[in-house]
């Protein structure tokens, strides 16, 4: 019989999950999609509680803020660019934004709260990486989770090293020997970076986790390798269609069980 697709092969996975296990999740919008469904499903989960995030650095200076739980300041809150009109913070995606700094802060605390006791209580941890391409400020060198649509002039724009990548990822896993860690390259291409950078993120972000030693599932092999049709994108043809998430998902419950 002719073969039409090719399958990738998940054997011997060595982080298992179950419902009576308490799961953090954090990274890229694919953490959201993988999220949602495991809530849906009965785990005990939390989901990105600083919203989206895309960098591998970004991811750990969260983890670092969920560790330290230190509220967020007022000297933390900045003005949105493009007369966007609303409050955030270097930290945290758009949607938590909001109209004023007292409104952002009580906003922005009460998840940090509440994110940091089921931080602290967690057994296994999920981080989806979204693109080795990291943003940083260019009077402090920062580097940010969101641009909050600032004016390109602010930042500078810069791929992490496969080392430094590496190093940031022993860095969160040594941190914390309580929890087992499973790690992720989303399968979203960040295309505004052109075709090329893009794959040469995504090969940095692979081989890094590869050099950390972590356990590391393929979403991203499955749906470039294994699906490989635009019929499992959505429009944008960057994002996966809610079939194709679905079926990651399915390939994820399979492996951790």
């Amino acid at each position: 019989m002719t073969k039409n697709k090719t399958t990738v092969e998940i054997t011997k996975f060595p982080v298992k999950i179950s419902q009576s296990d308490k799961v953090c999740i954090l990274g890229s919008c694919f953490a959201n999609e993988i999220g949602a469904r495991m809530k849906d499903d009965g785990f005990d989960v939390c989901i990105n509680p600083f919203g989206t995030l895309f960098n591998p650095v970004s991811i750990a200076n969260s983890i670092a803020r969920l560790d330290s739980a230190i509220p967020f300041r007022k000297e933390e809150c900045v003005e949105m660019g493009a007369g966007a009109g609303k409050i955030c913070s270097w930290w945290h995606h758009t949607s938590f934004a909001r109209l004023t700094a007292k409104e952002f802060l009580e906003n922005a605390n009460s998840a940090l709260a509440e994110a940091s006791a089921a931080w602290k209580e967690s057994n296994k941890v999920i981080l989806t990486l979204g693109t080795a391409m990291v943003w940083k400020l260019v009077n402090s060198g920062e580097i940010v989770s969101n641009c909050l649509k600032r004016p390109s002039r602010e930042f500078s724009h810069e791929l992490l090293s496969i080392a430094q990548t590496a190093a940031v990822l022993r860095r969160i896993i040594s941190a914390h020997p309580d929890k087992e860690f499973i790690f992720t390259v989303s399968p979203i291409r960040h295309m505004g970076e052109g075709a090329h950078l893009n794959t040469v993120s995504k090969a940095t972000l692979q081989l890094a986790v590869e050099a950390s030693g972590a356990a590391y599932f393929p979403a991203y092999e499955i749906l470039l390798d294994e699906l490989r049709d635009y019929r499992w994108f959505a429009e944008d043809l960057v994002h996966p269609t809610k079939e194709a998430a679905d079926y990651i998902w399915s390939r994820f419950r399979e492996a951790i069980q």
